[in-house]
């Protein structure tokens, strides 16, 4: 599903676009029905990741969220299932991983800024990374509007950003912003240095990220805690074993 070229950029950079993988109309029913679960779920939206102790309030400042996506609906199957995501997963962590969490993020006007960070607590050692995201784009991702930063080829440092930055929010001159149309999707390895940036318009910047870990780590959001019956008997064998449930 990735070429050998696509392959060689990813692991040199850390970082890969995959291109468009949701037509026009997919992005606007993904996004209608993620306004319904706002309407839904209120002051609760992300409840999931308070509970799993990843954040400790469910309103992040500056920034909407839903989590536990996978029990949601059908209509977010494809964002851990779909084959040219999982193959660039496959090419960071090897084989043998897992779905983390499936959550919605969007930033709002004049807020979203994030410090350049890692979503693992130590450097890699001997290139056994343990994390690893796609970013699924429901708005057009543009320098303006919020869009994530990252820092190419930082993935092979030895330091973390808090260790090296006197601060991690500001610009870092060698840091670059994802751009894209809306029904892109990126990769990019999560002991890469990156963070949200601020959104200078007046519209929400939208997006699910979709974040596998090793099967040797625990889950950001335990799948088997909260999976249905509904949900385990639709996604299959192939979709259980990338929920570890």
């Amino acid at each position: 599903m990735l070429t050998s070229n696509e392959k060689n950029f990813l692991e040199e950079n850390g970082y890969l676009n995959l291109g468009i993988l949701l037509n026009d109309e997919e992005v606007e029913t993904v996004n209608s029905r993620l306004e319904e679960l706002k309407r839904i779920e209120g002051e609760n939206a992300g409840i999931e990741l308070v509970e799993s102790k990843y954040i400790r309030h469910p309103k992040e400042e500056g920034a909407d969220r839903l989590a536990d996506l996978v029990n949601k609906g059908e209509i977010f199957d494809i964002f851990y299932t779909h084959p040219r995501v999982l193959a660039g997963i496959a090419c960071v962590l090897g084989k043998e991983f897992k779905l983390s969490s499936l959550n919605y993020r969007a930033a709002k006007p004049g807020k979203g800024l994030q410090k350049l960070h890692v979503d693992w607590g130590n450097t890699v050692v001997n290139k056994k990374y343990k994390v690893c995201n796609s970013i699924w784009l429901l708005d057009d991702f543009t320098t303006e509007n919020g869009s994530t930063r990252i820092v190419p080829k930082s993935h092979k440092l030895n330091m973390l950003p808090s260790q090296s930055l006197e601060d991690p929010f500001k610009e870092h001159p060698d840091e670059i912003k994802i751009t894209g149309a809306a029904g892109s999707v990126f990769i990019f390895n999560s002991h890469v240095w990156h963070g949200g940036t601020n959104n200078h318009t007046q519209k929400d910047r939208r997006s699910i990220h979709s974040y596998f870990c090793s099967r040797d780590q625990p889950q950001q959001i335990n799948q088997k805690k909260y999976i249905t019956p509904k949900t385990a008997h639709r996604i299959g064998k192939k979709g259980r074993y990338i929920l570890d449930i």
